[in-house]
């Protein structure tokens, strides 16, 4: 397994190389795009409008 940081619009994102897939943190990811002071709080509430509003209750389950 390969960890490593790459650096997108200034901010730092964890990723990982397994299996010759990489994986990203959404969390940094989450930070990047919408500039949220709490990433994780955001990603939180968001997968919860995910579930109530759209209906991805697959989505939801499998991240939780």
């Amino acid at each position: 397994m390969v960890h490593e940081l790459i650096v997108f619009e200034g901010n730092n994102i964890r990723r990982t190389l397994y299996n010759n897939e990489w994986y990203f943190s959404v969390i940094d990811i989450v930070q990047t795009l919408s500039e949220s002071k709490n990433a994780r709080r955001y990603w939180s509430d968001l997968k919860i409008q995910l579930k109530e509003q759209e209906g991805f209750i697959e989505l939801y389950e499998k991240i939780v």
